[in-house]
């Protein structure tokens, strides 16, 4: 059976991501995932929020959340991360739908985002597909 997922991607870093939902949708289709769906939002805050809607649709079997959430001057990105991580765990135990994380950091230093971003995107379609076939 053919398993239909959404992909939620943060535009605040919008080249990046772009690489990283190019790459998603390449391993969804060799895993025989159908991409439902592709929502750009604002940046990692407001991705529990999108997955929350868009797993109200019964056609969506699960997720992946891509974004980059950077090492700053201040705690800022590390509280938001473990704010988001949280929230999306939470989304996943309350919908039964699974998410695959795909969200450097926090804490991504600049000069170490190129690397991470294919792996990041590969393994949170394939975390998703493993848990679809669960």
């Amino acid at each position: 059976m053919v398993k239909s997922i959404a992909i939620v991607a943060g535009s605040y870093h919008k080249k990046h991501i772009e690489k990283m939902v190019d790459e998603a949708r390449i391993i969804a289709s060799d895993n025989d995932l159908i991409i439902e769906e592709v929502k750009w939002v604002p940046g990692s805050m407001e991705m529990p929020l999108q997955i929350k809607r868009l797993f109200l649709r019964e056609s969506i079997d699960g997720a992946v959340v891509l974004g980059i959430i950077e090492k700053g001057k201040t705690e800022h990105g590390f509280v938001m991360g473990q704010v988001v991580i949280r929230s999306l765990i939470d989304l996943q135990l309350a919908s039964m739908k699974p998410i695959g994380f795909g969200i450097i950091g926090p804490g991504a230093k600049p000069e170490d985002i190129d690397e991470r971003l294919l792996p990041y995107a590969k393994n949170s379609v394939l975390a998703v597909n493993e848990m679809l076939s669960n």
